[in-house]
């Protein structure tokens, strides 16, 4: 019996694995966590662009485990706000960085602007695989920040955000739906041929 290939999902934020292992379940790949492999790394985010970041922790990750890695990188990007808190998502606001604080911070911010406020999540995917070059596959999501929150799912900024085309936020998505209309849901999936290409599935 042939043993499937293993890909890492190279991040240790449970809610993206979450979402990344749905959209993979129908590839003959054995998906693995750094958890499960008992590795300990923690990348430093300090890269120019979402590119520049997803690599970084892609090669970092292929490296320490040697097997073919998949890491993303995304963003919350508000107009009102020019783009921000874009690369910078993750560490918005005051610290403790909590998804609650980041999004009170958030809403502060754009306190007294114009609505309708306007915004897009970005997320690039970077695969690695040992020896091999940096392949990569981007996806955007259009919607806007709304003031209450909504839904129990997803995380960081889900709840307070509404996707363009739809009355939900992005935390009140079946995961099906979310993996089908997010950011990083259509990254992943945009990476499905070069995953098919590099591990021979």
């Amino acid at each position: 019996m042939t043993r499937k290939p293993k890909l890492l999902i190279a991040t240790n934020n449970k809610g993206k694995i979450k979402e990344i292992q749905a959209i993979l379940q129908e590839l003959e790949v054995e998906l693995v966590t750094p958890a499960d492999l008992g590795l300990e790394l923690e990348v430093e985010e300090d890269g120019q662009t979402y590119a520049e970041n997803a690599t970084k922790k892609a090669i970092a990750f292929s490296q320490a485990s040697g097997l073919t890695a998949l890491a993303d990188d995304s963003g919350l990007e508000v107009d009102a706000l020019d783009a921000k808190p874009g690369l910078h998502s993750n560490r918005f606001g005051i610290e403790p960085y909590t998804d609650e604080n980041r999004r009170a911070y958030l809403l502060q911010a754009l306190s007294g602007r114009p609505r309708p406020w306007v915004a897009r999540f970005r997320a690039t995917v970077a695969i690695v695989s040992p020896g091999r070059s940096v392949k990569l596959a981007e996806g955007i999501c259009a919607g806007k920040i709304i003031s209450e929150e909504r839904g129990t799912g997803g995380f960081g900024y889900d709840p307070i955000f509404l996707v363009k085309g739809s009355t939900k936020t992005m935390a009140e998505l079946e995961m099906d739906e979310k993996n089908r209309l997010s950011h990083r849901g259509q990254a992943v999936r945009n990476a499905i041929p070069i995953l098919i290409e590099l591990l021979g599935n």
